[in-house]
């Protein structure tokens, strides 16, 4: 497996993946990436790529590891009892509180599941890295506040630094005449004056330097030198203070070592994974689909080589072709023929490559849905494999090499993929393809799947034999003589020898020489089936597109064509909506019109004329509201007591309990609700409308109550009681007007308590009618605030 990695040039395309990481130790682990040794850990780790992508996008500037350094050697230094520095201890107080803030905008187990579980139990311990906050400064120094005994002792050696300071101006005021500059200079951490050397007699003091010419000797004045020796001792105690402080937080660091060692190790797992999600978007990487049946397919769309992604984009390189790679359940190999330098070798790494990034859980760079089984084993055998020092042949170190490959398969029976280049290559080529034939249906049977590169033409031919077998060849452009880099499948590939030779300048001669051998042997023949082949693989494939365009027009005018359907069902609805509304404003408006002319009737002693134009007005509303007839047949329909129908206004269904008013008006009973409707507002249960009644031998009369002469029941009955829960306010205004026409007595409306909304419309209303002397609510027994006692004047 090390050796296929190797081949494969996986280590280089870690160091592209440390690029992304935000961190030394990140970038370590990039670099030393481990594949997962299971499906689900693989799955897993997909997962967190997936979340870590999805957070990344969404937090402004990404996510960011700004303050995060590698902690070990400081864990390794504290664990052992050792003093740590106080730059190391303030790292380690900024990594706590990068963590608490990773851990903050990770933590969501409904968005991210995998990376949550990876968090939540890590501890970023805030108050060790408050302790070291509150005693470290910027730069690692130990703050005044961390201990009074410090504090003091700096104090203390401030002043006595000031005292000598001032002193040092003094004397140098006293003897400016004998000093060789006003500079004051500092030997073995004392301060010195540069004083002449012919005077050095009348400045008692320490002498500590001299001059290289020796006209300057430098001297600490004897009245600084007891101050001097003071402040040597204050800095030892200052020291010793620092030393004590750091030996405690040391310590305390020293406490949570296991804690602080899985947080190191999270963030930097945190840190690689970011770095992976960065990765795959930057080589526009799909998340690939990693199956559990070892015998699943590989469904590999537009993959590209990653390291030449790589090269294209950061350095100019050319640009990547991309290939299909669709290899179905029962396929076991995959003999890869055509030209060199066509792209078989490419194509070998670049499967193997892909295997790997999906183990490790990388994007893949393809398009569409990627889908391969998860493959335990990566096993190559790719390049020259000569050996001067172990007097190796190039066959004798690829049969060495094979030879492992085997050994590996033997030894495990997980899914395993082995990418052999030119297999049966550097010997005698009978001997070479009778070998590779047998290589490759020994590993049919050991392997998951084996792509092999050949020129061999006995290779080409096992397909039709044994239905484990696929061949695919590599693109050629008869026309410029070169390769296409395209990966065709179903069909083997012609190794154009002589049209390459001929291109690269070799003498006609030798090349029509050439020609003429092969014939002999029918290869030209061969060549020219495989020609045709290519041929018709050709015409089929435009054929194919072709039929990808009529169906893309297709599916665009069946967008279309459902487009402007919605949008006429959007409008039908719209109009449909409208017209309900002009309904109501029309049911509205009438029944203000009723009420008003009831009203004006009311008021005065109305004579025939004021009758006569009620009678006209009334029934100008009832053709203006009376609603369309449907085109079906209703005649003969009516409804009968005990019957169900459908009341329109309240899209319920009622029993009939009776026919009043000649059968235009019927009481029909809705739930708890009983209540008195027109025969127009209801409709049977199938739709049917009700045919109307016949009509009256008289003219339409308008009936007009006259102030009562008697007074009628003054206990409530079902005559006098009117239920009204459930309509709208508009339509208990006109079922309780309707029933005051005819009262001789107080009436009862029961509308619940509910919101109160019907009941505060009912009583807003009644205030406005002339004839309602007074509203209360009834009686506790009668329904209490749930029910209105109405009494007309």
């Amino acid at each position: 497996m090390e050796e296929a990695l190797a081949l494969l040039e996986w280590p280089r395309l870690l160091e592209h993946l440390a690029h992304f990481a935000g961190t030394a130790a990140g970038r370590d682990r990039c670099l030393h990436l481990q594949l997962p040794g299971s499906l689900e850990a693989s799955q897993a780790r997909l997962s967190e790529t997936r979340e870590l992508l999805a957070l990344d996008g969404l937090l402004e500037g990404g996510l960011s590891f700004d303050g995060v350094v590698t902690l070990t050697p400081l864990l390794d230094h504290c664990e052992k009892e050792g003093t740590a520095q106080g730059e190391d201890l303030l790292a380690l107080a900024g990594t706590l509180g990068a963590g608490r803030r990773l851990r903050r905008q990770i933590l969501d187990p409904e968005l991210r599941p995998v990376c949550s579980a990876l968090v939540e139990p890590v501890a970023s311990l805030p108050e060790l890295e408050q302790r070291l906050r509150f005693c470290l400064e910027e730069g690692g120094r130990l703050a005044d506040r961390a201990s009074p005994d410090l504090a003091a002792v700096r104090l203390q050696l401030e002043a006595s630094r000031e005292q000598r300071r001032q002193r040092l101006q003094e004397v140098m005021r006293r003897h400016a005449s004998i000093l060789q500059d006003t500079v004051i200079s500092e030997r073995r951490g004392r301060p010195v004056l540069a004083v002449k050397a012919g005077a050095q007699s009348q400045l008692a003091g320490l002498v500590h330097d001299s001059s290289a010419s020796g006209q300057t000797v430098f001297i600490e004045p004897q009245a600084l030198v007891p101050l001097g020796n003071r402040i040597r001792d204050l800095e030892s105690r200052e020291r010793e203070e620092e030393q004590k402080l750091l030996r405690q937080l040391s310590g305390l660091v020293a406490t949570h070592v296991p804690a602080l060692r899985r947080l190191q190790d999270v963030l930097e797992q945190l840190d690689a994974g970011t770095a992976r999600a960065c990765y795959s978007q930057w080589i526009g990487g799909v998340p690939p689909v990693l199956e559990s049946d070892p015998q699943a397919p590989f469904q590999l769309r537009g993959l590209r080589h990653p390291l030449l992604l790589w090269q294209q984009r950061r350095q100019g390189g050319a640009p990547v072709v991309p290939v299909d790679l669709q290899v179905s359940a029962a396929i076991r190999v995959v003999a890869i023929t055509g030209p060199n330098t066509g792209g078989k070798t490419v194509t070998l790494k670049s499967v193997g490559l892909v295997a790997l990034m999906a183990r490790a859980g990388l994007f893949l760079p393809c398009h569409g849905t990627a889908s391969l089984p998860w493959c335990a084993q990566v096993l190559a055998d790719i390049g020259d494999e000569q050996s001067l020092q172990q007097n190796l042949s190039t066959f004798s170190g690829h049969i060495r090499r094979i030879s492992r490959i085997l050994a590996a398969l033997a030894a495990s029976t997980a899914p395993a993929l082995v990418l052999l280049d030119e297999v049966g290559a550097g010997t005698d080529p009978s001997e070479g393809a009778a070998l590779a034939t047998a290589l490759l249906r020994h590993l049919a049977g050991a392997a998951r799947l084996t792509i092999a590169t050949t020129h061999f033409g006995e290779l080409k031919a096992l397909k039709y034999n044994d239905e484990r077998f696929e061949n695919a060849s590599v693109a050629f452009d008869d026309d410029t003589l070169s390769p296409t880099y395209h990966l065709q499948w179903g069909i083997p590939g012609r190794s154009n020898a002589l049209a390459i030779a001929a291109r690269l300048g070799l003498d006609s001669a030798v090349v029509d020489a050439a020609g003429e051998l092969l014939a002999p042997a029918a290869v030209g023949e061969v060549n020219a089936v495989i020609a045709g082949l290519e041929d018709q693989r050709q015409r089929q494939q435009e054929a194919a597109e072709e039929a990808a365009a009529l169906l893309m027009r297709a599916e665009l005018l069946h967008e279309e064509l459902m487009e402007g359907w919605r949008r006429q069902q959007h409008r039908t609805a719209e109009q449909q909506q409208e017209g309900r509304r002009q309904l109501e404003d029309s049911i509205r408006s009438g029944q203000k019109e009723v009420r008003r002319i009831i009203r004006r009737l009311r008021e005065g002693t109305p004579d025939g004329e004021q009758a006569r134009q009620a009678g006209q007005r009334l029934k100008r509303l009832q053709q203006q509201h009376r609603p369309h007839p449907e085109r079906r047949d209703h005649s003969g329909w009516r409804p009968v007591p005990g019957e169900r129908v459908r009341v329109l206004s309240l899209g319920k269904a009622a029993e009939v309990l009776e026919l009043v008013e000649g059968g235009r008006q019927l009481v029909v009973r809705c739930g708890v609700m009983r209540m008195t409707v027109e025969l127009s507002a209801i409709e049977a249960l199938d739709g049917r409308r009700p045919a109307p009644p016949d009509p009256p031998a008289a003219a339409v009369q308008v009936r007009h109550r006259l102030p009562a002469t008697g007074a009628g029941p003054q206990v409530r009955t079902a005559a006098n009681t009117i239920d009204v829960r459930g309509l709208r306010v508009h339509e208990a205004e006109a079922m309780v007007e309707e029933q005051l026409r005819h009262a001789r007595g107080p009436l009862w409306v029961i509308h619940g308590i509910g919101t109160g909304r019907l009941k505060r419309g009912l009583r807003s209303w009644l205030d406005t009618v002339p004839y309602v002397e007074r509203v209360s609510d009834a009686e506790p027994g009668d329904g209490g605030t749930g029910c209105s006692v109405i009494w007309p004047r």
